[in-house]
């Protein structure tokens, strides 16, 4: 498989745009998909949201990256086909795949639906899959995948808003459900306002939660007070606002990818507050242990969640109304499209609109 040039390694044509190395810049590249297999959901990509893991990958920031590679796991479009064994999919369905297609289906992780945890868990671009080849996401036009890591997206929700709830989404649902933080009424803080901090102000109001977005930036107030409905808004650089919050907080969803500071933040929980990391900073943090005992506060982390929570978590967006603030985009921005992510220059999530512009592209 190995020998084999990407478009001739499987029995499907497919067209995406691939980094090449990690330069980072995106071209039209030519390669190719399995055929369905009994298991096997196919489907038209039809929009793709861009995370900023994918900036992360195409530059091979974090040091396992495979090229040539197509990035892309808030993956949504139709079904066009699927295999005979296939239970839960029918031809013109709405579904998604988000950052994982395969694990190994039989540890602890996988036989309680955390397949997220499972430690052969296969990665939906830039690993390898069962067959030994290299998976590729959805910056491209057809998507192959298991039934089992393969979303069913409610008709209600719209595909383009919907797609960033495949990453974004889960990341900060999961969490918001494990650590309890789900209860009508409690006062729940979300660091940062960007992609995935926009999506946890949503769901933290849907579930009944008071919410106060922690910022460093003050011109962030009117949008996430106003557009979103945020009932409070704290600078977190202004030590009067961070003061008159002590201890008042039930949790804490950290979204943030920058080094930053933590003690601040454990001040603002009440006793048994929990500081939830789902933001991935490069250098460690300090963090001194005495204000965690003084409360038996906890810090804790997520990774986006098992294909069971997703479904779920889409589901619950269904019925709240929840979808993601984008910016569509044609897939020859996509270049562009990282530049500005680099900057946070984006409300809050770019989506490329594959179906319309990809295959104009090769």
């Amino acid at each position: 498989m190995a020998d084999k040039l990407p478009e001739e390694e499987h029995l499907k044509v497919a067209f995406g745009w691939a980094a090449r190395d990690q330069s980072g810049v995106l071209s039209p590249f030519k390669f190719s998909r399995r055929a369905t297999g009994e298991k096997d959901v196919s489907f038209k990509i039809l929009y793709c949201g861009m995370c900023h893991s994918d900036l992360h990958m195409i530059k091979n920031e974090w040091g396992n990256s495979t090229y040539p590679l197509v990035p892309g796991h808030e993956i949504v479009g139709v079904v066009t086909e699927v295999g005979s064994k296939v239970e839960k999919f029918k031809v013109g369905h709405k579904v998604g795949v988000g950052c994982m297609v395969g694990s190994c289906y039989s540890c602890d992780n996988c036989t309680n639906d955390l397949e997220n945890y499972c430690s052969q868990m296969i990665l939906t671009y830039s690993a390898k899959y069962y067959d030994g080849t290299i998976t590729y996401g959805g910056y491209s036009d057809i998507m192959v995948a298991d039934e089992h890591f393969v979303v069913r997206i409610p008709d209600s929700l719209p595909l383009d808003a919907t797609a960033p709830l495949l990453c974004a989404g889960i990341t900060v649902y999961s969490p918001l459900k494990y650590y309890g933080l789900d209860k009508p009424g409690f006062h729940i803080g979300v660091v940062g306002l960007g992609g995935l901090g926009h999506m946890a102000v949503k769901f933290a109001k849907a579930m009944g939660a008071k919410v106060t977005v922690i910022s460093t930036s003050p011109n962030k107030k009117q949008e996430a007070i106003e557009r979103l409905s945020a009932d409070s808004f704290l600078v977190s650089r202004d030590q009067d606002q961070i003061q008159a919050a002590t201890g008042t907080m039930d949790g804490i969803i950290d979204t943030v990818s920058a080094s930053h500071p933590l003690l601040p933040l454990t001040g603002l929980l009440k006793s048994h507050g929990k500081l939830i990391l789902v933001g991935a900073p490069e250098k460690p943090f300090e963090l001194p242990a005495f204000p965690l005992l003084i409360g038996r506060k906890a810090v804790g982390g997520s990774c986006i969640g098992g294909m069971k929570e997703t479904q779920e978590m889409v589901d619950f967006a269904a019925t709240h109304g929840i979808t993601s603030d984008i910016e569509v985009i044609p897939v020859e921005y996509v270049n562009t499209a990282m530049e500005r992510m680099l900057k946070a220059d984006v409300r809050y999530r770019f989506v490329i609109d594959i179906g319309n512009t990809i295959k104009s592209s090769i």
